[in-house]
């Protein structure tokens, strides 16, 4: 084989897309926001003392006094990436967690969800999982970027069934990827591209519709999304 006859993708009809803003995004049961040091760390830090494997894995904290955090948040306030946001629980109006986008690549159409902390009152919620979906759809519909990634300490076993739950898939572990905290960081990755966003879109409106829900908000039927995007 010569080198002219080497294969090569498909053409592409490809334009950068933009990069996201500091806005927020509204959902049905959460607001995400644009971090604000004025309204957010004392919900945060108060939710969150007492919890210390939510630092776990996380480059930072736990933080010793709601001061420390403070100036913390006040730093990751003033980026763009990552750009973080608060996770506000519309029934109480209060900050429950974080998320953020990173590694942000508008030329390339790539970007990350990371630095997700969600404390104990929203995890496992349909408010947790209307975050993502929020970070999702403005990613693929209102932006239009082809990929979106997560990763993880390939340790967390949490946060890697996540990724799966909400329609990643798996492509492999990068070994010896990252030190954090004195320890050694093999990174597992997970993407999920514009092809197979619009079988998840579907799944996660089915799941957070209002009718999925009891009076008590507990779910009627789970969120599933098989590989490749597909609803289970």
């Amino acid at each position: 084989m010569t080198e002219a006859d080497q294969p090569i993708g498909p053409a592409l009809a490809w334009k950068p897309v933009p990069p996201p803003q500091r806005r927020p995004l509204d959902g049905a049961y959460v607001r995400l926001e644009p971090l604000d040091p004025a309204r957010h760390p004392a919900d945060l830090f108060a939710l969150s003392d007492g919890a210390p494997r939510l630092w776990t894995y996380m480059g930072y904290g736990p933080f010793t006094d709601l001061a420390a955090f403070r100036a913390w948040f006040e730093a990751r306030a003033k980026e763009i990436d990552p750009l973080f946001y608060a996770v506000i629980d519309r029934a109480t109006g209060r900050a429950s967690g974080m998320a953020s986008y990173l590694r942000i690549v508008p030329d390339m159409g790539v970007i990350e969800i990371g630095h997700i902390w969600f404390a104990p009152v929203l995890q496992r919620t349909r408010q947790a999982t209307e975050a993502i979906f929020l970070l999702m759809r403005h990613v693929f519909d209102e932006l239009g970027y082809r990929r979106l990634e997560w990763k993880c300490d390939a340790l967390n076993a949490p946060s890697r069934r996540a990724a799966l739950r909400f329609g990643f898939l798996y492509e492999g572990i990068f070994r010896q990827h990252l030190t954090y905290k004195g320890r050694n960081r093999d990174t597992a990755w997970f993407a999920m591209t514009d092809g197979d966003w619009p079988a998840v879109k579907a799944a996660f409106e089915r799941f957070l519709a209002a009718g999925n829900f009891d009076a008590d908000g507990r779910q009627r039927a789970k969120l599933q999304i098989g590989p490749g995007g597909d609803a289970a």
